[in-house]
């Protein structure tokens, strides 16, 4: 890999110095940096972040999830693997250590790195029967009631046939990178990266008898808010929002898949642990 783009948090002075000290030393080893364009305005090596999968082999991320799953927005069904260095707090996406960039950088440069394919959502709203907006997550779909405090009803179906009616505050659709975010908060299930499924989790259902459902990744989602008594919106991975009213129509299905490297000493339930002290440490007899 020759042809890298960089970019990183926003607004953040240790992200941007890293960013500019990471594009030195590629440039060292005769690699071809490119930078988002957010970071160097009107810089040679500067390019808009919507050009990029076209024109690199890697794209590196200093930040946090939220400043990875806005990048890999971008680069839904390109072939181009996305490293994330973490700066953010709990880092489960942006999975290698400030401290190894380089060391991992070079084992990148070497060929030694593995990639794990993560498939997006797509998700289409409409009302009486005009598409009003469409987009794409990486986590989560949510539905969710507005500022005011009263609960929305929806009602969902799968195959044509009727699922459920819910009252509760909202509802979460999420990937298998997704069901550590959002989704394992409110109670939804871990789904490992290697399980074509999407998490169905109820955000504080009015009745018990609503609980967390996993249903196949080929299947169409769809949901209708039937009570809408003040407002309620659409977010995409928290980053893409639509203010929905009562009547409208969501559609959400399996999109193409973005690619992310991580540290191959490094496996996904001792990621479970180390990030989220999942299920304590072995007992050393």
């Amino acid at each position: 890999m020759k042809l890298i783009g960089i970019t990183a948090k926003p607004n953040d002075g240790q992200a941007a110095s890293l960013a500019n000290d990471l594009r030195g030393w590629l440039k060292k080893r005769d690699c071809t940096v490119w930078m988002d364009d957010n970071l160097v305005p009107n810089a040679p090596d500067s390019m808009d972040l919507e050009s990029m999968p076209q024109h690199v082999e890697l794209m590196v991320v200093l930040g946090g999830d939220g400043t990875l799953l806005h990048t890999a927005r971008h680069f839904i069904g390109s072939k181009v693997p996305i490293l994330g260095i973490n700066l953010g707090r709990l880092g489960f996406l942006t999975d290698t250590p400030v401290g190894s960039m380089f060391d991992v950088m070079n084992d990148i440069l070497l060929g030694r790195c593995k990639t794990k394919q993560y498939f997006s959502l797509h998700a289409e709203a409409r009302r009486d029967g005009r598409r009003i907006y469409s987009g794409w997550a990486i986590n989560d779909v949510v539905i969710q009631r507005g500022a005011h405090p009263r609960m929305i009803e929806f009602e969902m179906m799968i195959r044509d046939q009727f699922v459920f009616r819910m009252r509760g505050d909202g509802l979460i659709l999420a990937t298998p990178a997704g069901s550590t975010a959002y989704a394992l908060s409110a109670g939804g299930a871990i789904i490992h990266p290697e399980v074509e499924a999407i998490g169905v989790v109820p955000i504080c259902p009015h009745t018990l008898s609503n609980r967390p459902i996993v249903v196949p990744a080929t299947d169409c989602i769809e949901l209708q808010l039937v009570g809408v008594p003040g407002s309620a919106a659409l977010n995409l991975d928290g980053q893409g929002h639509m203010e929905l009213d009562e009547g409208d129509r969501i559609c959400v299905r399996r999109g193409p898949v973005v690619s992310l490297i991580y540290l191959p000493q490094r496996h996904y339930f001792e990621v479970l642990r180390t990030k989220l002290h999942w299920a304590g440490h072995l007992e050393v007899k």
